[in-house]
């Protein structure tokens, strides 16, 4: 069996459960604004609306597409105008109050810390993620995560989103790593493990739904307490 030196982790929809932490913050805001009041529309449809949106705009900004700013910016206005909401009653500041609360919960999917408590003995642990470098490491002081971690390889801090390989380049030579003795574990098969493979790191794909696909990948699991049969 291969060894490896170095994990490097995916964090939202890996580690930290991105999407029971975002759906209890949306709860959050619709309450907070009262959108009940316009009777058409309820918390469960205002966040599956948000949801389609976010992850469509997602796409985009990992393709170059556009900034995080516009990112930011336009995802809760395109909600709630697609929920017919008149403009001038769309609250200015809720993005950033998403951006507030959001980072503050601590859901992580079943056996994270167990695992990492096994893990971080035997390997050197990164992050390596997509995400903004100003949430990151609040979500993990929120989540008890930071301190498995040497270092944090964001999107903003390699100048390069995943699946560019020159990301896991950067990672690579930031921890000190090659690519021989490195393993990628995240659950985006075009970000996470096609990302890898193409920068010759082998990869986990962590599938907890299951869902079917017709990649080739050097690992599969659909449980991260899975990753102590090989590891």
């Amino acid at each position: 069996m291969k060894v490896y030196r170095h994990l490097f982790f995916d964090l939202d929809h890996t580690l930290w459960d991105f999407e029971k932490n975002a759906n209890e913050t949306l709860h959050t805001l619709y309450e907070r604004h009262d959108f009940a009041r316009f009777g058409t529309f309820s918390a469960e449809h205002f966040i599956q609306v948000y949801s389609d949106i976010n992850h469509a705009l997602w796409r985009m900004y990992q393709s170059g597409k556009i900034s995080q700013t516009q990112l930011r910016d336009v995802r809760f206005s395109r909600t709630l105008a697609k929920l017919d909401v008149p403009e001038a009653d769309i609250p200015v500041n809720i993005s950033a109050e998403f951006t507030d609360i959001l980072p503050l919960k601590s859901a992580v999917f079943p056996f994270t810390h167990e695992v990492l408590d096994y893990l971080k003995p035997k390997y050197r642990m990164h992050l390596i993620t997509n995400g903004f470098n100003d949430i990151q490491e609040i979500k993990l002081a929120s989540s008890n995560l930071t301190h498995y971690f040497e270092s944090i390889i964001t999107s903003e801090h390699s100048g390069h989103l995943k699946p560019d390989p020159r990301m896991f380049q950067h990672a690579l030579a930031h921890t000190g790593a090659t690519a021989t003795e490195s393993l990628m574990i995240g659950d985006n098969l075009e970000c996470d493990v096609l990302g890898a493979y193409n920068a010759g790191i082998d990869q986990v794909y962590f599938n907890p739904e299951k869902r079917r696909h017709f990649a080739q990948t050097t690992h599969e699991i659909s449980c991260l307490s899975e990753l102590k049969a090989f590891l």
